[in-house]
């Protein structure tokens, strides 16, 4: 009795050698393959330039964390783990899989380096992989189409379900798994049969399970089985490749490319157009994306990676208080509207206005730019650009909502949203007992070192301008030599910005510049998140910029700062990390260090906190929007604090500290909860 005949020697029929067979499926799978590819790729060759081939070397440290480490999976457990295991599954097998196309047409063939005791070790790991692979795939199976978590569903208005295609890919993965093992098992029991000599397999495994169930196999069933596993492998294999481009499993192919050209600075917004400077925005006749063609080619690289996991709008408040915003689908549907107007074949369709073709209005304005979307993606899919440049687009069109463009108007003519008179903007300092007690630098007319950017709501709401008057304390008692722009500064601009209003903010960042370098200072410190995200992110040519809980955690380190211990002591505190503060610049501890060296103050954590924290809904010009939600997102968060045993909410962001306390009174918890800013606690407790 002869060993069993591999795909490579066969003959159906004892005529036709299964060689040729071989050899046609890769050639036609490959072809198919590279023909659906070019058609994916028209719509990135015609969209607007973006440039991502900076800092190689944070690119490649980023594609091994994110991509290969799957770092980000497992904040969903259940569904990371399976990933991981599915993902880390695919990398052993695609050299398996690949040996086994060529051992098709060529027989013996061993990959290079493979002959060995590399080899062995390979065939152990990559016989458990298959198994652990096959298992994930049916645990994932059942979930999705049994118990169906509640971030997959498909709302009727964005279309069709996807957890037929979900599990239809999942089987396409589990008959690889077997059929691999299969053609294995097969051979090995041929061999087992034929000498009596049983080969090492890894235990427990699917081969060595096969193995054993095929053990009373007859020949004839055995050689049979193995050459059509073989091309049940083959065909499957090649049909996953070319299905891949067709659906939400493009990932597959793209993840690792769109990982590899990710943003990689936090809290920054693009260009309007990249190559054009700030100079030539004038000579633009367009701004923002009114049609598909609009996005950078990243961007529609970030469509067709989206997997839709539904972690984005998990995550997003917007979608948690019923605004008219799902982060996911303004993904999927901008990937249906691509498939839909660069067919596989035949003419490409001409794209429509997207705000009246695929998004509306209301959708878009949502947003509150807060980042918890991108933060919890695991493939690095950007969606803060997309919004601002869809608002561009907007602007341009002219369609503002109504309760923004009076505050837009403001800002245009006195540089703050509430219209209020330019030498206004320093009155929080002639507060009667404040100015008798502390004197506050002009550097219109003073030097120092340090400049304090308070910002425009700081400067004019006559509740938060405490926060000024407290930052000023601290700064003071903590020997920080300081003054302020008075009349001369000029809102931030970071809302205005995100608000699409781009010549606006460009008029605003140029006042300020311009006057922030004439006072020749130093260092600035804000006590405004959104303002520390300006100047720090978006300006560009200013000294240093640190928000007050930077300054503080350092200076109480230093000793240069001494505090009493807690005078509420039978208060529990809670801080509420800022989504410009935290997620968009990574200021997590400080506040937090600052807090805990106060002796005597009980503090907990909400679950959502850190990168993971819930935004408050104020941001910016979104205290002056009026959107439709089933309730306010302040609520939510109030709520999460009294769920974790908190009575003080503190938080440092002046934004984050009017919602709050609204939010305090609209849940009804007034008297059992209150919002204090971070200054004002640490101002309380100064030696």
């Amino acid at each position: 009795m002869s060993s069993i005949i591999g795909p490579a020697n066969f003959e159906f029929f004892g005529i036709f050698p299964a060689a040729i067979l071989s050899f046609i499926l890769p050639v036609v799978g490959v072809g198919l393959f590279a023909y659906i590819m070019a058609r994916r790729l028209a719509p990135l060759v015609r969209a607007a330039p973006d440039y991502r081939f900076d800092h190689i070397g944070r690119r490649i440290q980023k594609l091994f964390v994110i991509w290969l480490g799957q770092i980000k999976q497992p904040r969903y457990m259940l569904a990371g783990v399976l990933h991981i295991v599915i993902f880390a599954g695919f990398l052993i097998l695609s050299i398996r899989s690949v040996s086994l196309v060529i051992m098709g047409f060529s027989g013996g063939f061993v990959m290079p380096g493979f002959d060995g005791w590399v080899g062995v070790v390979y065939n152990f790991l990559k016989d458990y992989a298959a198994t652990f692979v096959l298992i994930a795939c049916i645990i994932a199976a059942v979930r999705r189409g049994f118990f169906k978590p509640a971030r997959y569903a498909v709302p009727e208005k964005y279309g069709k379900d996807h957890t037929a295609e979900a599990i239809f890919v999942l089987g396409i993965i589990a008959t690889l798994m077997i059929s691999e093992s299969l053609f294995e098992a097969s051979e090995l029991a041929y061999s087992l049969k034929e000498t009596g000599e049983a080969h090492f397999v890894a235990p427990l495994t699917l081969v060595w399970i096969l193995k054993h169930l095929l053990s009373g196999a007859s020949f004839g069933f055995l050689q049979g089985l193995h050459i059509f596993s073989y091309f049940l492998h083959d065909v499957t294999f090649f049909f996953f490749l070319c299905f891949l481009p067709l659906g939400k499993h493009f990932h597959v192919i793209t993840s690792l490319f769109n990982v590899f050209f990710m943003r990689l600075d936090k809290g920054k917004i693009k260009p309007v157009r990249h190559g054009v400077t700030e100079e030539q925005l004038d000579d633009l006749e367009s701004f923002g994306v009114k049609k598909l063609e609009d996005f950078t080619w990243k961007h529609i690289l970030d469509f067709y990676s989206c997997a839709d996991c539904g972690r984005c709008s998990d995550q997003c408040p917007a979608n948690a208080v019923g605004r008219p915003l799902s982060p996911r689908f303004i993904s999927i549907k901008a990937r249906d509207l691509i498939f839909q107007n660069y067919p596989l074949s035949g003419e490409i369709y001409k794209s429509k206005m997207l705000v009246e073709d695929i998004y509306t209005e209301d959708e878009i304005w949502s947003c509150t730019t807060c980042g918890a979307c991108e933060e919890e993606c695991p493939l690095a899919i950007e969606y803060i650009d997309k919004m601002v440049d869809l608002r561009r687009g907007m602007v341009d069109e002219g369609m503002v909502p109504q309760s923004l463009q009076k505050p837009l108007k403001a800002l245009e003519k006195r540089g703050n949203p509430y219209g209020k008179m330019e030498k206004k903007r320093a009155d929080w300092a002639l507060e009667k007992e404040f100015k008798a007690a502390y004197t506050i630098k002009n550097l219109a007319k003073d030097e120092a070192d340090t400049l304090y950017f308070v910002d425009s709501i700081t400067s004019y709401d006559d509740n938060i301008q405490e926060i000024a008057r407290h930052t000023a304390v601290i700064l003071q008692r903590a020997g920080v030599d300081f003054g302020i722009l008075g009349k001369e500064e000029k809102d931030s601009g970071n809302e205005v910005l995100r608000f699409g209003e781009e010549m606006l903010y460009q008029d605003l960042k140029e006042q300020n510049t311009q006057a922030i370098l004439d006072t020749g200072v130093k260092q600035i410190v804000t006590a405004d998140p959104h303002a520390y995200n300006a100047l720090k992110n978006d300006y560009t040519g200013l000294p240093p910029v640190r928000h007050i809980s930077q300054v503080v955690a350092e200076k109480i380190t230093s000793g240069a700062l001494s505090l009493k211990p807690c005078l509420d002591p039978d208060k529990v505190y809670v801080y509420h990390d800022p989504c410009y503060l935290g997620r968009h610049n990574g200021v997590y501890e400080d506040p937090r260090q600052a807090l805990d060296a106060i002796d005597g103050l009980t503090r907990v954590e909400m679950e959502k906190s850190r990168d993971r924290s819930f935004c408050c809904g104020g941001g910016g010009l979104m205290l002056f929007y009026e959107p439709e939600e089933d309730t306010r997102m302040g609520v939510l968060r109030v709520n999460m604090a009294a769920e974790a045993g908190a009575t003080v909410i503190v938080t440092a962001c002046p934004f984050c500290l009017v919602n709050i306390q609204d939010a305090i009174k609209v849940a009804g918890k007034e008297g059992e909860m209150e919002a204090l800013d971070f200054t004002e606690l640490i101002a309380r407790h100064l030696r």
